[in-house]
């Protein structure tokens, strides 16, 4: 909504709100686990939740289980889903993306699907939210040097979710309201950071 709509309570016609839809930054939200079971489609339904409310950028949920990605290189691999993975990074200003650890580091899924693609991951900036014994701490770490080869500016805040503490018996998201206030905390630093790397693409 305009600063004169806000003003004076006009509302914006549906060609404008498209006209501001497309003017805003968007920021995908990417589910980094593929496994059965797995709890980032929870995580990462919360973190829209918020995200959302901020109206401040167009937010995504990208599941990297609906693309094919086999192991990059792998002999007769069916890659098909290759092309509309590339083409869903591209789309992107900017990432949060949702990991949990695995021995401590990141799922061996997340690892493959940075791997498929360079340039459409550079000069855009990202968030992390992580998850897991000791809050995925040791798998976000290791995510930000995949993020600094890849060239994504990844900020300093960072949600970090106990399954002890943030998961009802380790399965069901209850996420403390701190974890809430870091979400938004993190996400004031990725949107100005994937506003201004936008410039130099």
């Amino acid at each position: 909504m305009s600063l004169f709509s806000k003003l004076f309570g006009s509302k914006e016609t549906p060609q404008q709100e498209e006209e501001t839809n497309m003017t805003k930054l968007n920021i995908g939200i990417i589910l980094g686990s593929t496994r059965e079971g797995r709890l980032s489609p929870q995580v990462g339904n919360w973190v829209k939740e918020i995200a959302d409310k901020r109206v401040d950028a167009n937010y995504t949920i990208i599941d990297i289980a609906d693309y094919k990605l086999p192991l990059l290189g792998e002999k007769d691999g069916d890659a098909s889903g290759a092309a509309a993975w590339s083409e869903a990074i591209a789309a992107q200003d900017g990432f949060v993306f949702i990991t949990q650890e695995y021995n401590h580091s990141i799922s061996a899924s997340l690892k493959n699907a940075l791997d498929y693609l360079r340039v459409e991951w550079n000069n855009k900036a990202a968030g992390i939210v992580s998850y897991g014994s000791v809050g995925g701490a040791r798998a976000a770490e290791h995510l930000r040097g995949i993020l600094g080869e890849l060239l994504i500016a990844d900020v300093r805040v960072h949600p970090a979710l106990s399954l002890f503490t943030d998961f009802e018996n380790g399965a069901v998201l209850k996420a403390a309201p701190v974890q809430a206030d870091s979400v938004n905390q993190m996400l004031d630093q990725v949107i100005p950071w994937a506003g201004a790397l936008k410039t130099i693409r």
